[in-house]
């Protein structure tokens, strides 16, 4: 009854491991596609430079001339003297331009534009963070697909060996142990099997949440486990830390600090401004026939602030010391990242290499081994190895190639290449 059950699987999986009606199927740079447009991590670090940008026109704003409008119209009376009433009204144009404030703003302007920088940067590094993210779901999919494939054909092996065993047993050429020991290896096979399935599905749910959709529906995608990264030449990591945009976020937030510092040492320098007024006031009837104008300088010197000023400059001092502290260690940490992302990699794409051989050397292992246990010349112990050791290097070649793509997604991250490189 068990075999029978079990014919009835093999004979439906092909059509279970082809691929669903209406199932999408995705290329590499369908994905790219997709989730540069739809990723909410992207929108939210595009929205963090626009918040950049505004606060540069914000500081900047009080370079240019500002312009205010005051009116008013007032009625007032008196029940003392027979209910008297008047009314006047009033209104004033003014102008006020910053001409000098010991480059204070400018300084300020200038910490502004280094946050945009930034700004710009945080984006590519999430876009790095994404790619990496969506290249490992992308992969892991694949080998979902693949190890879907990969354990129905180990369990179609499996099957037959528990037949050619059990004839052996009927014939007395084989003792019931090893056909325990092949139903136990059948049994771990269709484990595996459903395992496997299961397995399909969480990988096409977090390559769906990778490309930033809100439903989830069946999904394959197509490619190979080949690295497209051919550079065998060790490059030069210190030129590479230095472009990373992490490093470069770090040393725009140094730079800035270092506005900022320039912007608290000037914070007791004159402020001088050009102001102008026209309009006038306190007028008893209307139409207007004439006006009020006034210009003329106006001159603003902080004496003392109950030592502020000096605070704030210790404060922004501080601050330089730790954003050139958080540059350096910024850079040793990337340079590290770099120099262990390159050694997997390498790692990776050897082993691929060697897995591969390991694999040919298993299945013609396995050719001659059958060929020897039917005619009676190998021990079932001798045998069951040599079909193990198959069972392994498939799935050890599987796992390598999938390795070699995740290497690969690791170095490019380390490198800081988006998802738009």
């Amino acid at each position: 009854m068990r075999s029978i059950k079990y014919l009835l699987f093999l004979l439906f999986l092909p059509i279970f491991a082809s691929p669903l009606r209406g199932e999408e199927a995705l290329t590499w740079q369908q994905c790219v596609g997709e989730a540069r447009v739809a990723h909410p991590d992207l929108s939210s670090a595009l929205a963090l430079l626009q918040q950049a940008e505004a606060d540069k026109r914000i500081t900047g704003g009080a370079l240019l001339p500002s312009f205010s409008l005051d009116a008013s119209s007032v009625e007032s009376g008196t029940t003392a003297s027979g209910n008297s009433r008047s009314a006047s009204h009033s209104y004033r144009l003014m102008a006020q331009q910053l001409l000098y404030d010991g480059h204070k703003t400018t300084n300020l302007v200038a910490s502004t534009k280094e946050a945009i920088k930034g700004a710009r940067y945080n984006y590519t590094m999430v876009s790095a963070d994404l790619r990496f993210a969506l290249r490992t779901a992308f992969t892991q999919l694949l080998k979902a697909q693949e190890l879907v494939g990969l354990a129905g054909e180990i369990a179609d092996r499996r099957q037959k060996n528990v037949r050619l065993i059990s004839l052996r047993y009927q014939g007395g050429r084989e003792h019931i142990g090893s056909l325990r020991q092949a139903e136990a290896d059948l049994a771990q096979a269709e484990f595996e099997v459903s395992q496997a399935r299961r397995g399909l599905v969480l990988a096409q749910t977090t390559l769906a949440s990778a490309l930033g959709r809100d439903s989830h529906q069946p999904i394959r995608v197509t490619g190979a486990f080949n690295a497209g990264d051919f550079l065998t030449t060790k490059p030069d990591l210190a030129v590479l830390a230095k472009n990373n945009p992490l490093f470069q976020q770090l040393d725009t937030k140094s730079k800035a600090a270092h506005f900022e510092l320039d912007a608290a040492k000037h914070a007791f320098s004159p402020e001088l401004y050009l102001t102008s007024s026209i309009g006038r006031g306190a007028l008893d009837s209307l139409p207007i026939k004439a006006v009020d104008w006034s210009a003329g300088l106006t001159l603003s010197v902080p004496i003392y602030e109950g030592g502020r000023g000096q605070a704030r400059v210790s404060r922004a001092m501080a601050v330089v010391s730790q954003k050139n502290a958080e540059e350096k260690s910024g850079y040793l940490q990337i340079f590290n990242m770099l120099e262990e992302s390159w050694k997997n990699f390498q790692d990776a794409r050897q082993l691929v290499v060697v897995k591969k051989k390991f694999l040919d050397a298993a299945m013609e292992r396995s050719t001659i081994a059958n060929a020897q246990y039917s005619n009676g010349l190998v021990s079932f112990n001798d045998w069951v190895i040599i079909e193990n050791n198959l069972v392994s290097a498939k799935k050890e070649f599987l796992n390598a190639g999938a390795n070699l793509l995740i290497a690969e997604a690791q170095w490019i991250q380390a490198k800081g290449e988006g998802i738009d490189g």
